[in-house]
């Protein structure tokens, strides 16, 4: 691009623009207060001018991206501290994600737009700076400049869920952040451990040093108390459907969409290709958890009363079929585990989004207060019906490719797994037909849904891209697996030492 930072003008122009947003705030400040309603309006504008911005440079960076040569593109490089660099870069694992991040942060705002009615302007500078942090996570290059992003993002969605949260909103966003955060200390250690060690934190540089095959065993687990929490991993998953219950439909989104993501990003980004031996010394311990993660988190959603909980623990499973994939070894799996990623960033997205659309109306999210939604919001139901359908892996949509692809991965490496998974399958069948069933169909029995409305037009606009894509990736694949094939043969490449 004619050394044009385009990384760079990804990764900080939404936090620029949040800069810009307070800027105005504070020159406005002394105007009359009638103003308030609309400033949060005007900001909410603004946010989505801005993240629509950030979309088209992410789709620029894209364009100019070649899936056929191997390595980091794109690629910019200052040294802040001796070997400590400003670096970053994108490759076939982290623009996919970078592409679903700013896909995602508009529809967060423009879905927003009828719901979020207090400190408007405050809540839409968070969602900026969040994305900032998002993106820089996948972006970065070097060590401790992918720490400081890593970290850097609880801050924002602690404030999210703790500010426009529910009723326990403070319980949820402690519980988020002493979880995300404890576990990330040990990671900070490894860290310093493995710059004094190797002499630079500059991921090309790590990626060829082999560490002592006894100290990448504590390597590997101090990497993985954080990635196995963000992700999250059973058991250490107890901190998501609180935050997920609490958190306002758009923060329930992004958590989904991309926050779980930076655990299975960081997976392939770090255990595989950096510490090889002892990635294969935990991979049965990594399968038991997989399978744990998909079979129990699968039973415990089946018995859930309130929807927003009962997709978060989906989320559990859906996530446990990337760690399977990821720790199968095999290409196919390590395809299927990105691929899984992405399409569930859009499926769990549209189902939080399709539950935020009556909860919005009802102002609850019980099971039992719905039934016959059919009857009055037809479009609705369709949506719905299609999300559902994905959620299971029905055939068609991108919801199959990601798990039928991790669980042939998986059996290649253990039959017993794949089996397990397969169970799984079977189970997020029962309690998402179930909780479809129980809410769409049949007699309206609650007096109040007789004058519910159908969706609008806003919430029209953020849920059908959503669906769009799920059937697209759904029917040609190829479009992902073009740009992931290469990072995946190179990861696998660099865990056997070629």
């Amino acid at each position: 691009m004619g050394g044009f930072p385009i990384l760079s003008a990804l990764t900080f122009l939404p936090l620029v623009g949040a800069l810009i947003i307070m800027a105005v705030r504070a020159a406005t400040a002394g105007s009359s207060s009638s103003e308030n309603a609309n400033e949060g309006r005007t900001a909410l504008l603004a946010g989505l001018v801005i993240t629509g911005a950030t979309f088209l440079v992410s789709l620029a960076a894209f364009f100019y991206y070649d899936p056929s040569t191997p390595g980091y593109q794109l690629v910019e490089q200052h040294v802040w501290y001796q070997s400590i660099s400003y670096k970053l870069g994108v490759d076939g694992l982290s623009l996919p994600l970078i592409l679903l991040t700013t896909f995602l942060t508009p529809i967060c705002l423009l879905a927003s737009w009828n719901s979020i009615h207090t400190r408007v302007t405050e809540y839409v500078v968070a969602f900026l700076v969040l994305e900032t942090f998002m993106i820089g996570v996948f972006t970065a290059l070097d060590l401790v400049l992918f720490y400081i992003f890593f970290e850097a993002g609880l801050i924002p969605m602690f404030l999210i869920i703790g500010i426009w949260g529910g009723k326990d909103k403070i319980y949820a966003a402690f519980k988020f952040f002493l979880y995300t955060l404890l576990g990330s200390l040990l990671m900070l250690v490894a860290v310093v451990y493995m710059y004094i060690t190797a002499g630079s934190s500059d991921f090309e540089v790590l990626e060829k040093f082999a560490f002592d095959p006894h100290v990448q065993t504590w390597l590997w687990l101090a990497f993985i108390a954080s990635f196995a929490v963000k992700l999250p991993m059973w058991p250490v998953h107890t901190w998501l459907p609180d935050a997920h219950v609490q958190a306002p439909t758009a923060g329930s989104v992004i958590l989904a969409g991309v926050l779980l993501k930076m655990g299975g990003y960081g997976f392939l980004r770090f255990s595989l290709p950096m510490f090889p031996d002892a990635s294969h010394l935990f991979q049965p311990a990594m399968f038991a958890l997989a399978v744990a993660a998909i079979v129990y988190t699968s039973l415990v959603a089946w018995r859930q009363t309130d929807m927003k909980k009962l997709i978060a623990y989906s989320s559990v499973a859906h996530m446990g079929f990337v760690t399977l994939g990821v720790f199968s070894f095999t290409e196919v799996g390590v395809q299927g585990a990105i691929f899984q990623m992405i399409s569930h960033g859009f499926i769990s997205a549209a189902l939080f989004l399709i539950v935020g659309v009556v909860y919005d109306r009802m102002h609850t999210r019980e099971i039992a207060a719905y039934g016959g939604l059919v009857h009055r919001m037809p479009v609705y139901a369709t949506l719905f019906m299609l999300f559902t359908m994905a959620n299971v892996g029905l055939p068609g949509t991108s919801g199959f490719i990601g798990e039928i692809l991790t669980m042939v991965g998986g059996f290649q490496a253990s039959t017993w797994a794949a089996a397990g998974a397969a169970l799984g399958v079977i189970f997020s069948a029962v309690y998402m037909l179930t909780l479809y069933r129980r809410t769409v169909f049949g007699q309206i029995t609650n007096p109040e849904l007789n004058d519910i409305k159908d969706m609008n037009r806003i919430e029209l606009v953020t849920i059908v891209p959503l669906a769009l894509l799920t059937l697209l990736f759904g029917v040609a694949p190829n479009l992902i697996f073009n740009l992931t094939e290469g990072a995946a043969k190179s990861i696998l490449s660099m865990m056997a030492g070629g």
